[in-house]
């Protein structure tokens, strides 16, 4: 008997779990082909902390041939899906083009950055949704505050240590903590001249910090925010950027050098291009994961609206912790669809949250239960010990480490602005239109 032909696209929290699973159990029965962009799953929770030093960069990586035995990895983005002909096509890393085709497909291509009608956004903001992202926001932050320890305009030095972040859900805010005491850390070697101190603003049009949380949890991140000094301004967001600064829709300029958007996220655009039904840029599935009239193509994580049977009429919202439980029970459903064992549907049952707020602080309700302060800290780091699928022991290393030494402030130099654009959508996809779907930075659990 031949044997069936699984391709799994994206390896994010949906698409590395699916294939992990397929890895398992498949393994007899199905050859699994993973397309992903790069060689590595990112634990974007840690992402923060690669950008204020605390982590070296791969720590936040987890290899996918390392961990994924019996998978074909193929280094490529896809760019097209022909669901008739049963291919897809992709972009590989050095421009070449092929097409990969399947008997059954996961789609796990995730998400993009969420972009607004805001003038001079795309070509002055940052977004931050990967490893070059975060690189890219290390070296320029401290770069500015050298530039600014040198500078002999106090104006000049007051716009260099100076950084706004836009969106206070979970990746601005713990964007906002942690870069808070990356520049502290830099001041303490050399201070800057003219009095200055760095300055962070972190906005939301929401009525505070991390909205989709429990109140409880705001308040706890919202106080440590600001015992650090960073000002939080809700109910305001930018209504102009140029190179020089922002102008806030209150009508206030801020001059600054530094403008991370971190408003949130959208489907990438490869679902609206297939043509079947969607729920504000989401790909509509069933319970069980599977596109409606295509019964061997599966669909699950940020680009999937899975119906939420815990709250009838409702889809689950775009979180890590929703992408990595959908991406199991794609894996599970795909092996039934062969033949071994019964499809099931996705349901779940809700942890609760942790927001690293740096140093030894964090936000947390594990099981419901609110925390706050080292415990918190304590609970959240734990958890991330136990979600990560690797590199368990350098992370926990990393840490100790943070917690004896001075931190490490030098530029690397490895990425370019130019190397990071806010509009992170494939070319050949940015036609389509943005469906407008729910504002979410993916959550951290």
């Amino acid at each position: 008997m031949s044997r069936s032909r699984v391709l799994i696209v994206g390896a994010g929290f949906a698409g590395y779990r699916a294939a992990r699973t397929l890895a398992r159990v498949a393994r007899r029965n199905a050859d699994v082909t993973l397309l992903n962009p790069t060689d590595y799953f990112l634990y974007l929770p840690l992402l923060p902390q690669v950008a204020a030093g605390v982590l070296e960069p791969r720590r936040a990586t987890v290899s996918l041939t390392g961990t994924l035995p019996h998978t074909r990895l193929v280094l490529g983005e896809a760019d097209g899906v022909d669901l008739d002909a049963r291919t897809v096509r992709y972009a590989g890393p050095e421009g070449e083009r092929g097409t990969l085709g399947y008997d059954r497909l996961v789609l796990a291509v995730g998400s993009v950055n969420k972009l607004l009608p805001v003038p001079g956004i795309a070509e002055h903001a940052h977004g931050f949704r990967g490893l070059p992202e975060a690189l890219y926001l290390r070296d320029h932050v401290t770069r500015q505050i050298e530039l600014a320890a040198v500078a002999d305009d106090p104006d000049t030095c007051r716009a260099r240590a100076t950084f706004v972040v836009v969106g206070a859900g979970y990746t601005g805010t713990e964007v906002a903590a942690q870069g808070q005491l990356l520049t502290a850390a830099l001041v303490r070697r050399r201070p800057l001249p003219h009095g200055v101190r760095p300055r962070w603003l972190l906005l939301d049009t929401a009525p505070r910090v991390l909205p989709e949380l429990d109140e409880r949890l705001s308040r706890t991140a919202g106080k440590v925010l600001h015992g650090r000094g960073v000002e939080v301004r809700t109910g305001a967001s930018v209504k102009e950027a140029t190179g020089d600064g922002v102008l806030l829709d209150d009508g206030e300029s801020v001059d600054t050098r530094t403008l991370v958007w971190c408003v949130g996220v959208r489907p990438d655009p490869l679902v609206a291009a297939l043509g079947i039904p969607l729920e504000r840029g989401r790909l509509l599935v069933d319970p069980y994961l599977t596109v409606p009239g295509h019964p061997e193509v599966f669909a699950c994580g940020d680009a999937a609206a899975v119906p939420d049977l815990a709250n009838p009429g409702e889809y689950t919202p775009m979180t890590a912790q929703h992408a990595w439980r959908q991406g199991r029970v794609a894996g599970l459903n795909v092996v039934a669809s062969l033949g071994h064992g019964a499809p099931r549907s996705y349901r779940h049952k809700d942890l609760g949250f942790t927001v690293d707020l740096g140093g030894a602080q964090a936000a947390a309700n594990p099981l419901g239960i609110p925390l706050a302060g080292p415990l918190a800290g304590a609970v959240t780091r734990g958890h991330h010990l136990v979600a990560l699928p690797g590199n368990r022991i350098r992370v926990a290393a990393d840490w100790l480490l943070e917690a004896l030494l001075p931190r490490q402030g030098v530029q690397l130099g490895l990425v370019r602005s130019g190397a990071v654009p806010l509009d992170t959508a494939s070319p050949e996809l940015a036609r389509v239109p943005d469906d407008t779907p729910h504002p979410s930075d993916g959550g951290t659990q």
